[in-house]
């Protein structure tokens, strides 16, 4: 889909070429109109930083990974392409982009330049990823309060506590994906607004470098705190693994203590399985009754050991 921006009034021509999900057509139609090369998206996937940083004269083309959701491939990183003049913005993008939205409804009442576009999409953006890592922060908070409150499910040796802890795993992970999203492109952020800060220093007015100077320093502060969750989610991700790794060792002290049980029984039932001529528990009247009190007694010694030394 293509969508010039225009002034209201006059024939001004468009300051913001908006192309999402282009067609070859619609490519090759701002490429006729506006004297401009629009990289295809195989282009915009390159990670080389030659490929996504790149001036031609005063033209600026830059590409980044945007963390976003994709109906196709799910949570993954699509290209977001930009071309960058003094007066001419051109996006190219294969995703909705949140911030997109905000500068169209805001350009509707004054329609700025090219440059002011970026440096609106750019703010938009950044304000976008600090509310997602404010969420993110928000589910790694409630994760830890639920895997070390006093009265966690885990403790509870059941098929829910499994259930609780493979929920959590699979959270945790769900979380640490992101956040490897999020810095991939606040990085690729990051990297844009330092080339167009140095590169376009000659045409960029007072006002956009310095917006663009303030973005720069939220994305750092950002990518620090996208560092610090990281470690959390690693942390937290150690400690459900080690709360696994204890129902694991219940478990198997479960069944060594119950064939440990298991064998005295078993020993004295085969002692006086044997049928022997000349045994004399085979005459006694209570031999029977004597077998299974000593049985009993078999059992309940070591389940009480176990107990007193606070393995069972």
């Amino acid at each position: 889909m293509l969508n010039a921006h225009t002034v209201a009034s006059g024939n001004a021509p468009a300051f913001w070429v908006d192309l999402l999900n282009p067609s070859s057509d619609e490519i090759a139609r701002v490429m006729a109109d506006y004297g401009i090369h629009v990289p295809a998206r195989e282009s915009l996937e390159e990670i080389e930083t030659s490929s996504r940083l790149r001036a031609n004269g005063r033209v600026l083309y830059l590409s980044m990974p945007l963390a976003t959701e994709d109906e196709a491939t799910g949570f993954a990183p699509v290209p977001l392409g930009f071309i960058v003049s003094p007066q001419l913005l051109v996006t190219v993008r294969y995703s909705d982009v949140y911030a997109f939205a905000q500068v169209e409804a805001a350009i509707e009442t004054a329609p700025p330049v090219g440059s002011a576009v970026f440096c609106s999409l750019i703010d938009g953006m950044v304000d976008f990823g600090a509310d997602r890592l404010e969420r993110l922060s928000n589910r790694l908070g409630a994760l830890s309060a639920q895997a070390f409150a006093p009265q966690a499910t885990f403790g509870q040796r059941d098929k829910r506590a499994s259930g609780a802890l493979r929920d959590c795993l699979r959270a945790v992970g769900s979380a640490g994906d992101h956040l490897s999203h999020f810095r991939e492109s606040m990085l690729g952020l990051q990297r844009i607004i330092g080339f167009v800060i140095k590169v376009a220093a000659d045409w960029l007015s007072p006002e956009e470098k310095s917006r663009l100077s303030t973005a720069q320093q939220d994305l750092a502060s950002l990518v620090d705190f996208e560092a610090h969750l990281s470690a959390k989610t690693q942390f937290l991700l150690d400690a459900i693994l080690g709360f696994v790794n204890i129902e694991q060792n219940d478990i198997f002290k479960v069944l060594t203590i119950a064939s440990v049980v298991g064998i005295p029984p078993t020993l004295i039932a085969s002692i006086y399985g044997m049928n022997f001529h000349d045994m004399p528990e085979l005459g006694w009247r209570w031999g029977y009754p004597y077998g299974l009190a000593l049985i009993l007694l078999s059992i309940v010694v070591p389940i009480a050991w176990f107990k007193r030394r606070g393995w069972w």
